[in-house]
């Protein structure tokens, strides 16, 4: 840790006052104009603690994180107010003091650790990289270290797993890996930007104990930033609620969790509550997957390994697993992108061709797709009108105003309502995005609509809106969804049936209440018991009883 004076032991590590961050747009054809995006903000944080930043994207909790590097990225200006580390007001420090403490005093792990590592670089290298240039230890000293948190982090052969590149190991390890580089060079502040938002539910537990406890064992500060509040109460000392670039609720943890004072607060603790109730069928499946085993091509193993299931009109079937399981690649194949080695994909009665190219418009009318990207989903070139009114074209010959009268009739049904057709995809925000790539499909007048991770890129609250509308539509259209995801409180709002695959094979089968009902097969239990609750002790409660059925090792 950073030498402190015996004046500046007793304030707090961080200390921020009134803090102001803005920065200049350039609309096209007009002047460049200056926005405020976070609006005097204030708090401290103590030496040991940890504050979870909570809020929706655009909240400003990156931007306030960065600002204890005096850092602003994208064009970003720090504009007013505070920020005191260690006694010294960063704002008025020159750049070679900021250079010192980043990567000594204050360090950052992002979301993305596949992102941020060097792929032609050791792993070990790019850990102590920081620790060394900065003369916090020598080369030996760092690795050592390095070493050391591998272990405490709970990484494989920690010996020698510095020794590989980072596409050597899984997401999960590279993301410990990143917390490791983080924590190498002894720094008294980790700012740690949704470090376990990409990673799957099972994953995401042991990466989330395992910061904590290198919090716990190091004794550093952090700011944990994330939009999941189940997340955040697990690791956090206090809690500040942030919404549109201002602070609307600060609290401990416990008064946040179990008292929310502020109603946007209460609206983030109460998320998921959607209670939809799963329909008996009543009539012939709509999709029959039979016997499907694939593989891509030039590769030797199968990805998908004798997969059935059906799917009914009307009703939605929830294909749940980590990554990697054979989720995406089964709506591949449906949807004719990668041809099956065997079995038989039969949809409304009829055998669909293996390949998309061979497949009658009917076919490609009635079988939609809503992607997890909207942003590259769409043509940012094309308005929203352009966007909604292909298909109206391209299946159903629409023009003129009769197209304009369905493509207002679809924005009215995905409640974005008159002034949408004629703007851009970047001047929406995430979730008005999803619900223009949702009206696409819907122009279609499709029966079966495949969602791919569809809410897995949106903040909790706006996830919901998305959800309540797709089952909204699904009354008014009578239309069959095919849901793929890793979230299971996303199962548990929507799902009629559910279908859990791993590793390339379905490991449970049946209605949503047979599914989400014991007994369960180990993969299953693992996956139902690795979401966070919002209850504050879940994960020491859930990493004790996994300890426990391992026989105490």
């Amino acid at each position: 840790m950073s030498d402190q004076t015996s004046e500046t032991k007793d304030q707090p590590l961080l200390q921020v006052r009134d803090l102001k961050i803005g920065a200049t747009i350039y609309p096209p054809g007009e002047r460049p104009r200056h926005i405020e995006i976070v609006h005097g903000v204030s708090f401290d944080l103590e030496a040991g603690k940890v504050l979870g930043l909570i809020g929706e994207s655009g909240a400003g909790k990156s931007t306030i994180g960065l600002s204890a590097m005096a850092y602003g990225r994208g064009g970003v200006e720090l504009t007013g107010g505070e920020v005191w580390v260690n006694g010294r007001d960063l704002l008025q420090a020159g750049l070679r003091d900021i250079r010192r403490l980043r990567g000594a005093e204050v360090t950052y792990v992002s979301q993305s650790a596949a992102a941020s590592f060097n792929p032609a670089k050791k792993i070990m290298e790019q850990v102590t990289e920081a620790a060394i240039s900065q003369n916090k230890f020598s080369k030996r000293e760092a690795e050592e270290r390095a070493i050391d948190l591998f272990r405490k982090l709970g990484l494989p052969h920690p010996e020698t797993i510095g020794d590989r590149y980072p596409h050597q190991v899984s997401g999960g390890q590279l993301q410990r890996c990143m917390t490791a580089l983080a924590l190498c060079p002894q720094p008294d502040l980790v700012v740690f930007d949704e470090p376990t938002t990409a990673l799957d539910v099972t994953t995401q537990i042991d990466v989330l104990a395992a910061i904590k406890e290198a919090i716990h064992d190091t004794g550093v500060a952090a700011l944990y930033i994330t939009h999941d509040l189940a997340v955040v109460a697990q690791v956090s000392d206090h809690i500040m609620v942030l919404q549109q670039g201002s602070m609307v609720e600060y609290g401990t943890t416990d008064q946040i969790i179990n008292n929310p004072q502020e109603e946007y607060t209460q609206a983030l603790v109460s998320v998921r509550s959607i209670r939809h109730e799963e329909k008996t069928p009543t009539d012939n499946p709509l999709l029959l997957v039979e016997n499907v085993t694939a593989r891509y091509r030039g590769t030797n193993f199968d990805v998908l390994k004798n997969i059935n299931v059906d799917l009914h009109p009307g009703q939605t079937l929830a294909i749940v697993g980590e990554s990697g399981s054979g989720k995406s690649t089964l709506a591949r194949v449906i949807t004719g992108l990668l041809p099956p080695t065997s079995g038989e994909i039969i949809f409304d009665g009829r055998n669909l061709t293996p390949d998309l190219a061979t497949r009658p418009l009917d076919d490609l009318r009635e079988l939609q797709m809503i992607y997890q990207m909207a942003d590259t989903a769409m043509n940012p070139r094309q308005t929203v009108g352009t966007i909604i009114g292909r298909p109206l074209e391209f299946y159903f010959g629409l023009k003129g105003k009769e197209k304009q009268r369905r493509i207002q009739e679809l924005l009215d049904e995905i409640e974005l309502g008159e002034g949408f057709q004629d703007r851009y995809p970047a001047e929406l925000s995430g979730g008005q995005k999803q619900r223009v790539c949702i009206a696409r499909a819907l122009a279609a007048k499709p029966k079966l609509i495949i969602c791919d991770e569809v809410t897995s890129a949106l903040d909790p609250l706006v996830a919901d809106g998305i959800l309540k509308l797709l089952l909204n539509l699904q009354k008014i259209e009578d239309v069959a969804y095919l849901f793929i995801t890793h979230d299971l409180a996303t199962v548990k709002a929507i799902a009629d049936s559910i279908a859990v695959m791993y590793q390339g094979r379905v490991v449970r089968y049946g209605s949503k209440s047979e599914v989400l009902s014991p007994p369960f097969d180990d993969y299953t239990d693992l996956l139902l018991s690795s979401v966070p609750e919002m209850k504050l002790g879940w994960l020491e409660e859930t990493i004790e009883h996994r300890r426990m059925e391992s026989g105490g090792n």
